[in-house]
């Protein structure tokens, strides 16, 4: 990640790293070939990146955020350290602890030191990808705080670790999810770009499905990517299904097809959903009650169940709304 990079020193005096327009574009070019749509998001990110900043990426779960993230590092050549944010994600978890056994026969040395994910992240210069970034404790994200502003941070009977150019801290957050986070400080965002994603379109998200799965059926993967994005726009479920439930939709439907014997329409098959074979329509009902059941969170005020809910969202797309699906 050196190639075409800049010094260059921030507001708070920090050496700061960033990549010059001719290698952000090379990279860009690199990536667009294992990226399903997200030009723009990824236009975004690496302009932010590679002016040395650190990235809170908010969205939804499914929509992208660490093939994204993967996508850059790997050819960037960098590591990608993952941690999940959550209530174990202490201080002493991500920056690091000496090896207690060690210490007994040793004392306190740098050989026993077993790193952290951000004390790896920052002497190898990679990215620390912190997942569902609002649920780790105050006093760990203090310490990234310190990690974001001075580029170093001190660890007792250690000494100080200082990061590499490239070290950048990326966060990411479901806006939709409010049960056991915490708000963001001031001071935690004032250090973060922001970047928002949401769900891809229609034509992107069938991309993915096809990508992913490698089923034959356009008409199966439209009507997995239809009645997945139905669970988003229905009124008695609070947050809908990623891309990852059209994904698994397809395929358990395509193993059903094959054990029952149901050929699945051809490639091409424009058909109003109304007038397919019933024993397709089962096969995708099925697929949905065992790949969508558990993705989908329903109004908590409501007593349905969330197959019953499904069951609705199948007969809207198979039976109410002949136009539902377009096989693209």
């Amino acid at each position: 990640m050196t190639t075409g990079t800049q010094p260059d020193t921030d507001i708070t005096g920090v050496r700061v790293t960033r990549v010059d327009g001719a290698a952000v574009r090379e990279l860009r070019t690199r990536i667009a070939t294992h990226l399903v749509g997200r030009e723009r998001e990824l236009d975004l990110l690496l302009a932010a990146i590679a002016a040395g900043r650190d990235v809170l990426i908010e969205g939804p779960p499914g929509t992208s955020k660490s093939t994204l993230l993967r996508s850059i590092t790997h050819e960037w050549g960098i590591p990608l350290l993952f941690v999940e944010g959550n209530a174990d994600l202490t201080p002493a978890r991500l920056v690091g602890h000496h090896n207690p056994a060690r210490v007994l026969r040793e004392d306190y040395t740098e050989d026993n030191f077993v790193a952290g994910p951000l004390v790896t992240a920052m002497r190898s210069g990679g990215f620390l990808y912190v997942e569902e970034f609002n649920r780790a404790p105050e006093d760990t994200l203090n310490t990234l705080l310190t990690a974001m502003a001075e580029r170093r941070i001190t660890v007792p009977r250690l000494g100080t670790v200082e990061a590499r150019s490239t070290f950048r801290v990326v966060a990411s957050m479901n806006p939709y999810d409010n049960i056991g986070t915490t708000r963001l400080s001031s001071g935690v965002l004032d250090r973060l770009c922001r970047l928002a994603v949401d769900y891809q379109d229609p034509a992107a998200e069938r991309g993915i499905v096809s990508w992913r799965t490698e089923v034959d059926s356009g008409r199966l993967i439209a009507d997995a990517v239809a009645v997945t994005r139905a669970t988003r726009e229905c009124e008695a479920v609070r947050q809908g299904s990623s891309v990852r439930g059209a994904i698994d939709v397809a395929l358990v439907a395509a193993q059903l097809a094959a054990l029952r014997d149901v050929a699945l329409p051809e490639v091409d098959s424009e058909l109003p959903p109304r007038d397919l074979p019933g024993d397709y329509t089962a096969v995708v009902l099925d697929a949905m009650l065992v790949a969508l059941s558990g993705r989908i969170h329903l109004d908590e005020t409501l007593a349905e169940s969330p197959e019953a809910v499904l069951r609705e969202i199948w007969e809207d797309h198979f039976l109410l709304q002949p136009a539902a699906a377009d096989p693209g």
